[in-house]
C-alpha cells in the first residue's frame, strides 16, 4: 500500500483535496482523534507535538509550534460565533446568537462573562480602527456601531429601499475606514438565530450580496452578488484582495463549498472574481465539502478558515497557501468550527469559535489585521 503515512509522505500541495492527508487523519488511532480527546477540567495533558495540529505541505511547519497544545477556554453555549480581539482591552468578543448574548474573555485571569446582553442575535463582530465594535445583527437585520457614550449607531439596516436579509460577518478597512460586510441571509430562516422572515418562505429579502458602507458619507454600496452564500470574509496581508466564504448550501439549493477572491480596484470596487480553495477533501475514501464560514488572513497572505459539518478529522481549521490556495494544514476540534481570529498580546494566538465552546492555539505567525 503506498499511501501510509509517515512524517516524509504526508505533505502535499493538491489545491482540490489530499487524499494522504484524510488517510493520515483517518488512520491515526481513536485515542489521536480530536473526536475521543478529553478537553474538560482535570484532563491529561496533552504530549506535544499536539496531535491535532496537522502539517499537510512544509509551508505550514514555520507556522505551528511544536510545544504548545489546543486550548478550550470556555463551554457553554449554543453557537458561539463572530470572535473579535479588543487589543486595548486584551479581550476576546464573540456571540452566541441564539442566546441572545455576547461574551468576554479576559486574557490576564482567562476570566469569561457575559458581555451584552440582549445583542440583537449578533453574529459577526469586529473593530474599527478607533476602537468601536461594529455587530452584525440577525435580529433586526442591521449592522450597527457602538459609540464612546453606550449609544448605538445603524450603519445599514436597508439596501435600495429593501430591507437586508441578515447581515452575517464584517470588516474594516484601514485606508479609509470602510466597513465590509456579507449578507447571506441565515438569520431569517429561523427564529432560533433571528427572525424568520415575514413572508413565511426561505427566500432573502435581497439577493445574497457583499457589501461595502463608505465611512465618511454612510452610502452602501453593493460589491458583489455573484457569490451564492457570501459568509465570512477578510483582506489579503496587503489589503490588495478580498476572500469571501462561500458556505454553498442553504435549504433550497445546493452550490459548490469553496473560498473566493476578489482584486480591489480602486480602494471601493471588486474584480476578476474566482474560486480561491475548495472545501472539498477525501475522507475514508469519499470526496466530502465541509463548510468554510470565517476566514482571517495571517501577516504571510495565508487564509485560516474555520471548517464543519462533515465530522471527526475533518471540522476544525483549514489553513490554505497564499500563493496557490493549496490545503497546507489542519487543526482538529472535537466541534464543528464557525469562525476565527487572531489576537493576545503578540496577535500571534487562534481563537476558534466552535458551537458550545471556544478553542485558542498559538501559532508562530500573526494575524494581518487588528481583529
Amino acid at each position: 500500500m503506498t499511501d501510509l503515512i509517515t512524517p516524509e509522505n504526508q505533505k502535499s500541495t493538491d489545491n482540490s483535496f489530499n487524499r494522504r492527508a484524510f488517510l493520515s487523519a483517518a488512520l491515526t488511532g481513536v485515542a489521536g482523534t480530536a473526536l475521543a480527546r478529553d478537553f474538560g477540567p482535570g484532563a491529561a495533558p496533552v504530549r506535544y507535538p499536539d496531535p491535532d495540529i496537522i502539517s499537510l505541505d512544509e509551508r505550514f511547519d514555520k507556522l505551528k509550534l511544536g510545544n504548545t497544545p489546543i486550548q478550550r477556554i470556555h463551554t457553554g453555549t449554543l453557537w458561539a460565533e463572530g470572535p473579535a480581539w479588543n487589543g486595548v482591552g486584551r479581550y476576546l468578543l464573540w456571540s452566541d446568537i441564539p442566546n441572545n448574548c455576547q461574551m468576554r474573555y479576559l486574557e490576564e485571569d482567562n476570566h469569561t462573562s457575559v458581555f451584552r446582553s440582549p445583542s440583537g442575535n449578533s453574529n459577526g463582530n469586529t473593530f474599527d480602527y478607533q476602537g468601536r465594535q461594529i455587530s452584525c445583527q440577525h435580529g433586526p437585520r442591521r449592522v450597527v456601531r457602538y459609540e464612546y457614550d453606550g449609544s448605538v449607531t445603524v450603519l445599514a439596516d436597508k439596501f435600495e429601499g429593501k430591507e437586508l436579509n441578515a447581515p452575517n460577518d464584517a470588516v474594516v478597512h484601514p485606508g479609509d475606514g470602510s466597513i465590509w460586510f456579507t449578507d447571506p441571509g441565515y438569520g431569517g430562516l429561523m427564529n432560533y438565530e433571528g427572525n424568520r422572515l415575514k413572508t413565511g418562505t426561505v427566500q432573502p429579502n435581497q439577493k445574497e450580496a457583499v457589501y461595502r458602507i463608505d465611512a465618511q458619507t454612510g452610502k452602501i454600496t453593493k460589491l458583489t452578488d455573484d457569490i451564492f452564500k457570501p459568509n465570512g470574509l477578510c483582506f489579503s496581508n496587503d489589503y490588495k484582495k478580498l476572500y469571501v466564504a462561500d458556505t454553498g448550501s442553504s435549504h433550497y439549493k445546493e452550490a459548490e463549498k469553496e473560498i473566493k477572491v476578489w482584486d480591489i480596484v480602486e480602494g471601493t470596487k471588486l474584480a476578476n472574481g474566482k474560486t480561491f480553495a475548495s472545501m472539498k477533501l477525501e475522507l475514508n475514501g469519499e470526496v466530502v465539502a465541509g463548510q468554510a464560514d470565517g476566514i482571517r488572513c495571517d501577516t504571510e497572505g495565508n487564509i485560516w478558515s474555520s471548517a464543519g459539518w462533515v465530522g471527526d478529522g475533518y471540522d476544525g481549521v483549514h489553513i490554505f497557501a497564499a500563493e496557490d490556495g493549496a490545503r497546507i494544514g489542519q487543526i482538529r476540534l472535537p466541534e464543528i468550527c464557525s469562525n476565527v481570529c487572531f489576537g493576545g498580546t503578540k496577535r500571534n494566538r487562534l481563537f476558534m469559535t466552535a458551537s458550545q465552546s471556544v478553542y485558542s492555539v498559538y501559532t508562530e505567525t500573526q494575524g494581518a489585521h487588528i481583529s
